[in-house]
Formats: structure tokens, C-alpha cells, sequence
């Protein structure tokens, strides 16, 4: 049985968070939100980890300044226009801490500073300029709140995620939320995504930290969708303490493992939920290794399987082609014997044995399509050496991958 339960909502569901999401005119289309805003009642505890890429996004620059105390009291995140590779980025990340600190009484170095969209395109400051009254207006402890700033953080997405659940620490009931964008450039080790997590848990800086670090290794390290990584990717994490628990201040015993179990919970699901809304995907793809001499070797042959393009394509099309995950673990750099890796395909239809001890085994090829066709697809390896264990998430790769993306910038 596990220690929290899955409930409601995303960034407005722990208490004392209000966000917002609406038009202030970086988009051409008014129908769609290119800005959020997320509030807590109270400065909060703050931790964050980036994007591995040299070229990294101007906000992201401001972002680590600003939390480099530990602390943060708000997040505003554009969509639409990366703020990378331009001459006045940081001066426009920090205009618009600026702007929340007019409008919001927020301190601007407390302002965590987020945009998504293309690279190198032209930016000004006067959309926020312009608009972040209005916005900071419509700020609400709602779900209504949080689901406009999920919507406002989407890129390409086709639908806005949103996780939250409920724990207990120290007998005090704590709430944990979290949104996402991210459908291309979604590579291991952080990729196009944006994820902002809320908790009224009272958690130090440096555990709070410490936590966000080891589970964005297990879960979002671990997500690619097609090989790019991006150069704005962020996932950070509030906690203002308004759950009123024994504040925990050491990175050990049940509170800080149940609170580490409530945040991987909350990542992997929007883990799952970024792959499945992979640029033009169909297909959510699972890979679950067991049986690695260590969790390193297991994490590596995950990962080279998730990646692979001609494993994706398969999957797309429901071909049980089980020797391109044998090449894929091939090449993964990892050392081992493929002389006893098993291979499985499995889906809510079965399972479907496909290679035993490095060798391909009789199967239908009927039951196979079967299998493949349906949305969520998972390749079980067994490496057959030891107890280590590793899983990783992706999509499979369509003719819309590319239609979306030979166009994306025009």
C-alpha cells in the first residue's frame, strides 16, 4: 500500500498557491494563452534542476541567481519564444520578476523566470508589460487557476498535465502538485520541458534539493521522446511550509523518504503523460529493464532502447521487430552479454515472448499486432546478471513528428 493517494488539481492543490494562465500577446492567437503565473501566500523553500545543454535559455540564468538563498515566492513562465540566444534575454527574464513584484508585491529575487517556445526569436518586454496586471488579477487558489497555467505553458502539447497528491508527514496531511509542458526536443538528462511542482510541506532548501535532484534522475533523465535536448528545460519545486509539519531538515528516516516517494509519484506521472503527448505520437513506450549487474548499466540500456528510431517506427507501425532492441542494447555502450538478454513486448492485450538468451523465438505474428496496436506499448529486457533495474519512457515516431516539426517555426 503506498503512502499517498493520488487527488485533483496540480499547482493549486497544496494550500496557499494561486496561478493563472492567459493571452498577453505573444502568440499571434488570441485563442491561445502564452503566459502563467503561479503565487504562493508565503516565501517558500526552492530547489531546481536544468537543462545539460551549453547553450542554455537567459531565464534559466536569472532562475538559478535568484534561488541560489533557497528561496522563491513565485514563478512566471512564457510560451511561444524561448528568450534564448538573444542580446537582451536577461534583461527581459528580469523584467519580468520586475514586472511580478509590481503587481504581485513579490520580490523580484524571488521570482523563478521560465520560457519556452523558439529559439532566437526577436523578444521585447512589452507583451508583459502590457498584461501582467490583468494576469496577476486573475490569479486564483482554484483548480480552474491551476489548469489555466498548465494550458499556458504548452508548446506543441495536445492536452495540459496536471498531477497532485496527498501525504502525510509527522501526522500532518501535505498536498504535492505539479504541471508540465513538453512534446519535442525531449532527450535524457532533461529535454524541451518545463515542470513546476508546489508542496505545502515544510521541506529545507537543501533537502528540498537533495529530494528534486534524486528523483529527476529516475524519472525525467529518463524521458526522451526524439534524441534533441533542449536548451530551456527546468523542472523547480516550491515549499512553503503551510501544511504546518515538523520541517524536514535531514535527507533521512520516514518523513523524508515518504516525501521523496510523493514527489517521484507525482514526476512519473507526468513522465508518462509528457511521452504519450510526444510530437505527433500514438503510442506511449515503456522500456523496463531488470537483471543488470548494476543500475547504471540498467539506466544506459533503457534509455538506447527509448531512443532507438527504427524501434520507435516499429512501434508505430506494430511490428514486432525485436531485433532492434537487441541492436539498440547493442550499441548502448553498456557492457554485458547479449548471449542472455530476453526481450518481451507486452500491452493490456498479453505478453509477447520475443527473443530468449540473445535469440529470436517463434511467436504469431497475429497475437503480435494485437499486442503492438494498442497505446500503451512496453519492452521488457532482461539482461540476466544481476539485480539491478532501470525504466525509461518515450513514444513512437510518426509521419506527424516531422510535419510538426519541418514547420514549427513558420
Amino acid at each position: 500500500m503506498s503512502d499517498f493517494t493520488f487527488i485533483p488539481g496540480g499547482v493549486t492543490a497544496a494550500k496557499g498557491y494561486s496561478a493563472a494562465g492567459d493571452h498577453l500577446g505573444i502568440r499571434k492567437s488570441r485563442q491561445r494563452k502564452d503566459v502563467a503565473l503561479i503565487v504562493s501566500e508565503a516565501p517558500a523553500a526552492a530547489a531546481a534542476c536544468y537543462t545539460q545543454n551549453l547553450v542554455m535559455g537567459a531565464p534559466l540564468t536569472v532562475t538559478k541567481a535568484h534561488i541560489a538563498d533557497g528561496c522563491a515566492q513565485a514563478i512566471v513562465c512564457n510560451s511561444g519564444n524561448a528568450n534564448t540566444c538573444n542580446a537582451n534575454g536577461v534583461e527581459i527574464a528580469e523584467g519580468m520578476s520586475d514586472l511580478v513584484q509590481k503587481y504581485t508585491g513579490v520580490k523580484a529575487s524571488n521570482v523563478i523566470v521560465a520560457s519556452t517556445g523558439v529559439i532566437g526569436q526577436p523578444m521585447t518586454l512589452e507583451p508583459f508589460t502590457n498584461g501582467m496586471e490583468k494576469l496577476a488579477a486573475l490569479l486564483a487558489a482554484t483548480p480552474e487557476g491551476g489548469a489555466a497555467a498548465a494550458e499556458a505553458i504548452m508548446t506543441t502539447d495536445t492536452i495540459a498535465k496536471e498531477v497532485a497528491v496527498s501525504f502525510s508527514l509527522g501526522g500532518k496531511i501535505c498536498v504535492l502538485g505539479g504541471i508540465s509542458k513538453g512534446s519535442g526536443m525531449i532527450c535524457p538528462n532533461m529535454a524541451t520541458m518545463l515542470c513546476f511542482l508546489t508542496t505545502d510541506a515544510a521541506v529545507g532548501a537543501k533537502v528540498l534539493q537533495t529530494a528534486l535532484s534524486a528523483v529527476v534522475k529516475d524519472t525525467f533523465n529518463m524521458l526522451s521522446v526524439d534524441g534533441d535536448t533542449s536548451t530551456n528545460d527546468m523542472v523547480c519545486v516550491l515549499a512553503n511550509g503551510m501544511a504546518k509539519n515538523q520541517p524536514l531538515e535531514a535527507c533521512e528516516g520516514a518523513d523524508y523518504e515518504a516525501f521523496k516517494a510523493a514527489l517521484f509519484a507525482v514526476c512519473e506521472r507526468l513522465c508518462r503523460m509528457m511521452a504519450k503527448d510526444g510530437e505527433g505520437a500514438t503510442k506511449l513506450l515503456t522500456c523496463e529493464v531488470s537483471g543488470a549487474d548494476c543500475e547504471a548499466t540498467a539506466k544506459t540500456v533503457a534509455k538506447s532502447v527509448i531512443k532507438s528510431t527504427l524501434l520507435k517506427a516499429a512501434i508505430f507501425g506494430a511490428d514486432a521487430n525485436w531485433g532492434r532492441v537487441l541492436c539498440a542494447i547493442g550499441y548502448s555502450g553498456a557492457a554485458l552479454d547479449v548471449s542472455k538478454v530476453d526481450v518481451d513486448f507486452s500491452s493490456v492485450k498479453g505478453v509477447l515472448p520475443v527473443c530468449r538468451s540473445g535469440a529470436g523465438i517463434p511467436f504469431s505474428e497475429e497475437a503480435a499486432k494485437e499486442i503492438l496496436s494498442e497505446d500503451e506499448i512496453t519492452v521488457s529486457v532482461s539482461l540476466n546478471a544481476g539485480c539491478a533495474a532501470a525504466k525509461a519512457w518515450g513514444c513512437d515516431l510518426t509521419y506527424d513528428y516531422v510535419k510538426i516539426n519541418g514547420d514549427y517555426r513558420t
